[in-house]
């Protein structure tokens, strides 16, 4: 039978999801200066729920107030928020939406700027000098502060699933700390953590237990997975795909596939072929080669933009759900006309500047939809038009006002 987009997907824990759309997390920022959750976080999300996308999943929360990966990133240590997580929770079910949690810890992907130090597997900064002078140099963890970070995501997940949030993704791409786990590049340890694959992926299944333990069987736990990380001597394929097969024996709901790091950024499309891009999706050869292997869902997400496209990847049964993001931040009612069979193409296209070192740097464009997301969490309509450049000054104003704010909270 042809999967089509407005069929239903029942997981392996036994939830289901009431269409084949999904939102993938986007960088929000709209929590306070001091991690909190705030009204525009509901409205954003009651926004994408009128909108018709079956799930919806949220954007870093983080595990750990000494470790930001963004000004205004919503921290979830304790019970502090529970009402205004609750509102947030309601919020993204309405009209029948699931709405996840992505929790996640940046590991040395924490601005200097946020933080006062960081940790990574090992001791090793950045290598890119455009990087390397924005972080610290971290601090290799102990395996006493590994098993406490485990902790820590199992506690997110159990008090998001109390405040009333359908599931729970763990973000194991991008380059955060999961990632910098599973990576020989970031990862040089010598003892149960480092090595092998197989110690390096120990961390992200010991996660996904601690996880797994608080929250029950029939609570979704997912997983954002780089296919590879798309650097010389780092995380790919072949290990991404053991790993898939590791958490998938352990009975995970879904495995979101992406790729890419903020020195390498395929999530945003830099580098992808041109046969690619006219199957639309980045990753979609790297998840039919999975789709051999193991029976567990899968999300594409990066560069579908047509119906079409997606009707077709779902149809050859590359991928169960498509992952959208940047086509909702200009449209969130996107997903609606998908599925009331409109013909529709996204208009979502590479944000330019003119200045060369600004257009390369992934962060860039994170930056202009991260300006959409604002407006339409006021209430207002996404700016589809607005130039690069002066988004850019725009955002670096804000989150400069925001680091300022925060440096405040934290002295």
């Amino acid at each position: 039978m042809t999967v089509t987009l407005d069929q239903p997907l029942t997981l392996p824990c036994g939830a289901t999801l009431k269409n084949r759309l999904a939102k993938s997390a986007m960088s929000e920022t709209l929590g306070t200066p001091g991690n909190r959750v705030t009204p525009r976080l509901p409205r954003l999300y009651r926004t994408w729920a009128r909108g018709g996308t079956g799930l919806l999943i949220t954007g870093n929360v983080m595990v750990d107030q000494r470790a930001i990966g963004e000004p205004c990133n919503v921290v979830v240590e304790d019970r502090r928020d529970l009402p205004r997580l609750r509102d947030w929770a309601r919020a993204g079910k309405e009209t029948g939406a699931a709405i996840w949690v992505q929790i996640n810890h940046p590991g040395k992907q924490a601005p200097a700027a946020l933080n006062r130090r960081s940790v990574s597997p090992s001791a090793l900064p950045f290598e890119d000098p455009g990087l390397k002078r924005f972080f610290h140099t971290p601090e290799a963890l102990s395996e006493e502060q590994i098993r406490d970070i485990v902790r820590r995501f199992g506690e997110t997940a159990a008090i998001m699933k109390e405040a009333g949030f359908d599931g729970v993704q763990i973000h194991g791409a991008h380059g955060y700390l999961v990632s910098q786990f599973l990576s020989p590049r970031h990862n040089r340890r010598e003892d149960a953590y480092g090595g092998s694959a197989e110690n390096r992926r120990r961390f992200v299944l010991e996660v996904y237990d601690e996880m797994r333990a608080r929250v029950g069987d029939d609570f979704p736990v997912s997983i954002k997975l780089n296919s590879a990380d798309f650097q010389k001597g780092g995380f790919d394929e072949d290990e991404s795909s053991a790993v898939v097969e590791a958490l998938a024996a352990r009975g995970i709901d879904l495995i979101e596939i992406s790729g890419g790091t903020y020195e390498a950024p395929r999530m945003a499309g830099a580098g992808v072929r041109e046969s690619t891009r006219r199957r639309e999706a980045y990753f979609l050869e790297y998840a039919e080669r999975v789709r051999q292997r193991v029976d567990v869902p899968l999300m594409v997400t990066g560069g579908f933009r047509s119906r079409d496209g997606m009707a077709r990847a779902l149809a050859e049964g590359a991928t169960d759900l498509i992952g959208l993001a940047r086509p909702l931040a200009v449209d969130p009612a996107w997903s609606a006309r998908l599925l009331a069979g409109e013909d529709v193409t996204s208009p979502v296209a590479p944000i330019r500047t003119g200045i060369r070192a600004v257009d390369n740097a992934a962060m860039m464009e994170v930056s202009w939809y991260t300006l959409q997301l604002a407006r339409i969490a006021r209430g207002k309509a996404p700016l589809e038009n607005a130039g690069g450049l002066s988004s850019l000054l725009k955002i670096a104003g804000t989150l400069g006002w925001r680091r300022l704010r925060m440096g405040r909270l934290r002295a």
